[in-house]
């Protein structure tokens, strides 16, 4: 993905931090630490080890994510005003996106050092960022956002805590609020060894069933600048008219 071009040595550092993250991360090929199902130990061991270096957080291009960028750059109407919520913040490009485009941003990380790095890369920035647990949000973010933006932290969880993330993302939502869901995909009979875990098509079905309909779902095939097929899809509270 683009991001770092300007920086020659950025994709070796990452490929070196990849098989050492990968060499601690108990869930690489097996089921997660009961004790810690949602790998928090890892992921702050990532940017502990990182030592602020953002090629060796692997999740981290210095720049939006492409999908999420062009569904910005698409919205004719613009975001002006829209309450928005990045799930999973890290190093902030995202979240910065959604707010240069008009949006009133809160941003959250499972992990301190993700979110104060940010607050260091964006010190003039309008977002509010927090360390928070999706199972655990503030209960004032209850029903709150326009528009809920996840980009791989579902493809992050293990397949069994997906309907519980689910069931929390919706009830972040509005009345008539979105949820974009930016995550690897695979066809449903397809292996899936991870982390990430590439969700398959009935993570749909399994949405449904948490009250968000499907407005649009976009199968989109591996490129040059996201070069491993996607799932980019907008769903909406079903309680909407």
């Amino acid at each position: 993905m683009s991001g770092f071009s300007s920086d020659p040595g950025f994709a070796e550092r990452r490929a070196r931090a990849r098989i050492e993250l990968d060499a601690i991360d108990p869930a690489k090929g097996a089921a997660p630490d009961a004790s810690d199902p949602l790998r928090r130990g890892w992921f702050e061991a990532v940017y502990a080890l990182a030592e602020n270096d953002a090629a060796r957080v692997p999740w981290a291009n210095l720049s939006p994510h492409p999908l999420t960028r062009s569904f910005v750059d698409l919205q004719i109407r613009g975001l002006e005003g829209l309450c928005a919520l990045d799930v999973g913040c890290g190093l902030g490009d995202n979240a910065e996106c959604f707010s240069a485009a008009g949006a009133d941003v809160t941003a959250f990380d499972l992990v301190e050092e993700a979110v104060q790095w940010a607050k260091r890369r964006f010190p003039d920035s309008k977002v509010a960022y927090s360390a928070e647990d999706l199972f655990k949000v503030p209960p004032e973010w209850r029903e709150k956002f326009d528009l809920v933006h996840e980009c791989y932290t579902l493809q992050a969880l293990a397949p069994e805590l997906l309907p519980k993330a689910l069931a929390a993302l919706a009830s972040l939502l509005a009345p008539d609020g979105k949820l974009l869901v930016i995550a690897r995909a695979r066809d449903e009979d397809a292996p899936a060894s991870g982390p990430p875990w590439p969700l398959p098509p009935s993570i749909f079905a399994e949405a449904e069933r948490h009250g968000l309909r499907r407005i649009v779902i976009e199968d989109i095939a591996a490129t040059a600048e996201v070069p491993i097929r996607h799932w980019r899809a907008l769903l909406r509270r079903s309680d909407a008219a």
